[in-house]
């Protein structure tokens, strides 16, 4: 998967919705740093769900099934699990006002479970080392679940954007060549590295999307390494730059609409 956020929600909600086992959730998380942290975002919290503040301890992935299960009780038909990758620019989705949503922005990504409407929770990431994550829980009111997009519309226009993406990388060869070489080794690597976090049996349609994200980004990880904005004219370096800002849209819009949809077909088949 995309992120350690990615991953939570699609596990989560496979387990949530009785496809997956606890294990499954376990290992896809340890997958991304094998020591976990948890702490509470504030006094409150911490004493509502019993979790530790304002220092966090290794209480392992597992306290994170506990606070998930609160959040989406067994039973509870509209309870949702919502992936969101906000930037500076693009928030939308997220509960505004809320130290939940400063800690998603500044991380680029977190998760919120809940019934739209009631009180749920948000986990966000946060890299510790080499081998610890930082889970931060909050607690807030639930936004309304947000379907702005159809899953199909996703696909054709990933479908578009490799190519534009490949336009952006092919912009200036000599650059790629001079700094990293071969630019088709740093898309296997980001490829293989996006691979070795795995997700549920999906549909064919949510594979495609999420692998064509996965591909894009890479793309784009290599013309940013290769030359993060060098072109002719500074004319031509906004234009590359408003481009590639529009590809990252399009990814994250297609990893969360698909995220989204993996995750209501398992809630709520």
């Amino acid at each position: 998967m995309s992120s350690p956020s990615a991953s939570l929600a699609i596990w989560s909600g496979a387990w949530l919705g009785g496809r997956a086992a606890p294990d499954d959730v376990l290992d896809a998380l340890g997958r991304w740093a094998p020591l976990a942290l948890v702490v509470a975002g504030d006094e409150e919290t911490a004493e509502d769900l019993d979790l530790p503040w304002p220092t966090p301890r290794d209480v392992g992935s597992a306290t994170l099934l506990s606070v998930l299960r609160l959040a989406a009780p067994a039973g509870e038909a509209a309870a949702t699990v919502e992936l969101v990758l906000p930037v500076p620019g693009d928030v939308a989705g997220l509960p505004t006002g809320t130290a939940f949503a400063a800690a998603a922005l500044t991380a680029g990504e977190g998760v919120m479970v809940g019934v739209p409407g009631g009180v749920g929770i948000g986990l966000v990431p946060t890299v510790e080392g080499p081998d610890v994550l930082r889970w931060t829980v909050f607690r807030f009111r639930q936004p309304p679940a947000r379907r702005d997009t159809a899953l199909g519309e996703v696909e054709y226009t990933m479908r578009e954007v490799v190519r534009e993406a490949a336009d952006v990388l092919g912009s200036a060869p000599a650059v790629v060549t001079r700094r990293i070489g071969d630019p088709r080794v740093v898309i296997a690597e980001r490829l293989a590295a996006a691979q070795a976090h795995p997700y549920p049996l999906l549909s064919e349609r949510i594979t495609r999307v999420l692998d064509t994200a996965d591909r894009v980004d890479a793309i784009l990880d290599a013309a940013d390494v290769a030359a993060p904005s060098e072109a002719p004219t500074s004319t031509g370096a906004e234009t590359r730059e408003t481009t590639v800002r529009s590809l990252r849209t399009a990814v994250r819009t297609a990893r969360r609409v698909a995220v989204t949809d993996a995750v209501d077909r398992f809630l709520h088949p």
